[in-house]
């Protein structure tokens, strides 16, 4: 590389704020280019929140390109809003590149984040840059929300409901990986694709999370799984979350059906244990449901999160991802058949579901 193809911070930054210029917006009176950033806004509630993402933890570019990172950071930064029914206002991000990046990587960067911010009006306004051994996504988001929707509002006689199915974005990061294997010739190509596609292409569900933000009682996203996701809003609550095995099998997407039986798998246990499906999980009585709402359980007094076999039993719902015990989420989830509330083990059903 000549010295000429070396780029500084300066023209690095130049790169970036050409990708990600958008249309001007009234709150905004300073952006990308002073030491911070001004908005304009009205009194109200506004919900902050970080999230990050690092190559070799959250994503591996040996499974995705630059831009659908980049993409991901951003929807997930934006699904904390989601989670808290609010509308997105701006974001910052704080980008981390290794040594010697060059002018296409940071110009997929901004393709990325541009895609997402266009598609949620929530434009990238400022950050910081500095060199890293690897690509990290710092991504700061703003929303504002008339009343926030927070975990802890779920009570007894509450249904549980889910925003769309889970379970894909763990299938399609199994599927890449045994693809490269040449483990997943048995897969059709066009469940393949589904599933990979829901992997890479997550998108933060910010307009059902505005609806639930005025009907639920209480609300979150599942990035961590549903397992984990679930324990976090019963302890949030105080309560019992019971999830139906038998709702759950009736609500699994079919492309992850279809995937799991190529691989002789069961398909609760992606839906269970598999993240980064962004999707809203949400409580709420039975009146204040809506249309498009997935139930999937029921709220009681009590403590934890259970699966209610289709038996009759209940297990003691775990497993998920941990940030600081799990392995990295570039591991794809690959359940054993005993795992799951149908297998058995020496004969026995087992006693946690995981």
């Amino acid at each position: 590389m000549s010295t000429a193809d070396v780029l500084d911070e300066a023209r690095a930054i130049a790169i970036l704020e050409r990708g990600l210029a958008l249309p001007a917006s009234r709150s905004i009176s300073v952006g990308i280019g002073d030491d911070a950033a001004v908005l304009e806004l009205a009194r109200g509630s506004y919900v902050w929140s970080v999230d990050s993402n690092v190559e070799g933890v959250h994503f591996d570019l040996a499974w995705l390109s630059l831009e659908h990172a980049a993409a991901r950071a951003y929807s997930a930064a934006l699904s904390d809003l989601a989670a808290m029914g609010a509308m997105p206002v701006a974001a910052l991000c704080a980008l981390s590149v290794p040594r010697g990046v060059s002018r296409a990587q940071l110009a997929a960067v901004a393709r990325g984040q541009r895609r997402i911010a266009s598609l949620h009006a929530c434009p990238l306004i400022g950050g910081n840059l500095c060199r890293a051994e690897r690509f990290e996504f710092h991504t700061t988001v703003l929303g504002r929300a008339a009343r926030p929707r927070l975990r802890s509002g779920a009570t007894p006689g509450d249904e549980v409901w889910l925003a769309a199915p889970v379970g894909l974005a763990a299938m399609g990061l199994e599927l890449l990986q045994r693809k490269a294997a040449g483990e997943a010739d048995n897969v059709p190509k066009s469940t393949m694709a589904h599933c990979v596609r829901a992997w890479r292409e997550p998108l933060a569900q910010i307009e059902r999370g505005l609806e639930l933000g005025n009907r639920a009682t209480s609300l979150i996203d599942i990035s961590d799984g549903l397992a984990s996701e679930a324990r976090h809003l019963a302890k949030a609550s105080g309560v019992r979350l019971v999830l139906s095995e038998r709702a759950l099998r009736a609500n699994l997407a079919e492309p992850l059906v279809r995937a799991a039986r190529a691989l002789h798998k069961d398909p609760l246990d992606y839906c269970l244990q598999g993240g980064e499906d962004y999707v809203l999980c949400a409580t709420g009585r039975r009146s204040r449901r809506p249309s498009w709402a997935l139930t999937i359980g029921r709220v009681e007094s009590g403590a934890g999160a259970w699966l209610e076999t289709e038996d009759g039993e209940q297990l003691a719902l775990q497993g998920g991802f941990d940030h600081l015990t799990s392995g990295p989420k570039t591991a794809a989830v690959r359940p054993r058949a005993t795992n799951s509330p149908r297998g058995r083990a020496n004969g026995q059903r087992p006693r946690v579901a995981r």
